[in-house]
């Protein structure tokens, strides 16, 4: 059966509870302990895949990250959230990069229109491959989603938008 047909019920939510405490108090390698305890067939549950790609995400793991979050896309194609990690974890595998990224997550955008956290990403692959006219773009598209004081607030701290820091204080 498709694992999203599947709520978790104990004692596997014992086990989700703990491994989330785990990870919360800065211990992935619980964490990950706890989550090997869930019931086999549902270790692609959405919510225990959104988990586990947390706590590779902790230990840096971005291989494993990467097969997480597009098993997640598969068992959950209505979450973003699969988008944005597969994303994030093929920028820092060995064999992907910003380019694989932005690739990536290009497609999200349409699948996603109203999720700011995508457009914003983008606008940051953008800047970082020096394309700072697209990247300005995307962050436009975000701000007029999330909101400009939301998304100016994180941009001015994120030191991937750093060249468009000068014309993102002046929204």
């Amino acid at each position: 059966m498709h694992p999203t047909m599947h709520k978790l019920e104990p004692p596997d939510t014992h086990h989700f509870s703990a491994a989330t405490g785990w990870l919360e108090l800065g211990l992935p390698a619980e964490a990950r302990a706890e989550l090997a305890r869930i019931t086999p067939a549902l270790q692609d549950q959405p919510d225990v895949l959104e988990l586990r790609w947390m706590v590779a995400a902790e230990e840096k793991q971005w291989e494993e990250g990467l097969r997480i979050a597009q098993a997640l896309i598969r068992w959950a194609p209505k979450r973003s959230s699969g988008w944005l990690h597969q994303a994030y974890a093929l920028r820092r595998v060995p064999e992907g990069g910003l380019e694989k990224a932005w690739e990536a997550l290009l497609p999200a955008a349409d699948k996603f229109p109203k999720e700011p956290i995508i457009l914003y990403n983008l606008s940051c692959y953008a800047c970082q491959m020096q394309k700072l006219d697209t990247a300005r773009l995307w962050l436009k598209r975000a701000t007029t989603i999330g909101g400009v004081k939301k998304i100016k607030h994180m941009a001015m701290q994120d030191p991937d938008l750093e060249p468009l820091w000068p014309a993102i204080g002046a929204l």
